[in-house]
């Protein structure tokens, strides 16, 4: 072994330690917070991963269909609590928030040369499709159970991460 081969190993040992600070800083934070051992995230890396891996080759992520069924659960769930509740204006906010947006960003996807798009948009739009997987997700899966036991919200989080 030469000094490269040894400065590669250490950069590479210190990325990956950084990465895996980050996602038990994370795991911590949520688990402060929320009460819930976010299984799943994971799957979020993995999912901003792809999705940019997908774009870049010029094909509509598979991520954003599912934030579109996220968000058409979601806009189900809150759109009956708002009409349950008689409020008709809170309605089309939910329906605008929930379901527009996601389709939107896949409409914005489909019709946008992502491919020549400048690495920094393509990050942009990658997050855009993935980050409010994680609001859609905890409303769908935690919140109705939210004040369950730990260990019920760990069975939940390994089924949800499954």
């Amino acid at each position: 072994m030469d000094l490269t081969i040894a400065l590669m190993l250490a950069q590479d040992g210190l990325t990956n330690g950084a990465i895996y600070a980050l996602l038990a800083l994370a795991l911590v934070l949520v688990f402060a917070v929320t009460r819930v051992i976010c299984i799943q995230q994971g799957e979020f890396v993995a999912y901003g991963a792809l999705t940019l891996a997908m774009m870049q080759s010029g094909s509509v992520p598979a991520t954003v269909w599912l934030l579109v069924a996220l968000g058409a659960a979601v806009a189900v769930l809150d759109g009956a609590a708002a009409l349950k509740a008689g409020q008709g204006r809170r309605l089309a906010a939910v329906l605008g928030w929930n379901l527009a947006g996601p389709l939107a960003l896949a409409g914005l996807l489909a019709v946008l040369p992502v491919p020549s798009l400048p690495l920094a948009v393509q990050v942009g739009l990658a997050l855009a499709v993935v980050v409010p997987m994680g609001p859609f997700m905890y409303r769908l899966v935690y919140q109705p159970i939210a004040s369950a036991p730990v260990l019920i919200l760990l069975i939940v989080s390994v089924a949800v991460h499954v």
